[in-house]
């Protein structure tokens, strides 16, 4: 869908949590054909961007913000093959499409945190996410949740070892100290790029690194990441949108 590269500029964006939206099947929830229906609708309200929270494989334990897979769509959603055409025939009206795209954690029950937990200290996967021994490192990282959680940290017994957790505790933080994880959001950024977006919006990327005697919120290694991860979306689409979450005060983000 070629177009000016800061098409973003004047964009009017539709935010659409797609099971909430229209429901072709008469299960109760809305689903891609749904809003592929609704399309001219949209076009008639002045919209020229689709913003599509989470719509990947998840328990729901966090509407979705619990993603067990990246590269799928939840059934309740439909199909890939919907998914492809969701995109086509937006495109054909001139509308953009913009997707959720969680890097800072995933769901417990990911196949990448199965394998994390069962694997032994030391070895790739079970760098994939941050473990301890002890909970008391990163001690000056706020707690986000404090009307559920009382720490960032949750013992595994499987795992014999405490997991990090900036979030809900079955949402286990990934370790972006480890090249492997760094390299596997660029493949699933790929993924999509793929299957036609245009744009993806960023959840939770303060918090991707952490730190002794910070915060762990904002660290200069996050900026540095974040502007390979641009660097590597706009090589192949450079008129791909990256678009952050806005969750702290200005004063806090804006450094």
């Amino acid at each position: 869908m070629p177009r000016d590269p800061q098409w973003y500029k004047d964009a009017i964006i539709y935010e659409v949590h797609v099971r909430a939206f229209y429901d072709t099947n008469a299960d109760g929830r809305g689903d891609f054909q749904g809003l592929t229906q609704k399309l001219d609708y949209l076009v008639e309200l002045g919209v020229t961007a689709l913003w599509l929270l989470p719509f990947y494989p998840s328990p729901w334990r966090d509407d979705g913000y619990d993603i067990s897979n990246y590269t799928d769509i939840h059934p309740a959603y439909g199909t890939l093959r919907d998914f492809q055409v969701l995109v086509k025939e937006a495109h054909r009206r001139g509308l953009a499409v913009i997707t959720e795209l969680v890097l800072n954690h995933t769901s417990d029950q990911h196949p990448w945190f199965q394998r994390s937990r069962r694997a032994k200290p030391g070895t790739r996967w079970r760098d994939f996410y941050v473990w301890s021994d002890r909970p008391d490192k990163y001690k000056e990282a706020r707690i986000i949740f404090k009307d559920f959680l009382t720490s960032n940290w949750t013992w595994d017994p499987e795992a014999n070892a405490y997991y990090w957790h900036r979030f809900f505790s079955h949402q286990p933080d990934l370790n972006f100290d480890n090249p492997l994880v760094q390299r596997a959001m660029f493949r699933i950024v790929d993924f999509w790029l793929d299957q036609g977006v245009d744009g993806f919006r960023l959840d939770a990327i303060p918090y991707l690194f952490e730190r002794e005697g910070t915060n762990c919120e904002n660290l200069p290694e996050t900026h540095a990441y974040l502007k390979e991860l641009s660097a590597h979306a706009r090589a192949r689409h450079p008129d791909c949108l990256l678009l952050a979450e806005a969750n702290m005060w200005p004063e806090d983000a804006v450094p």
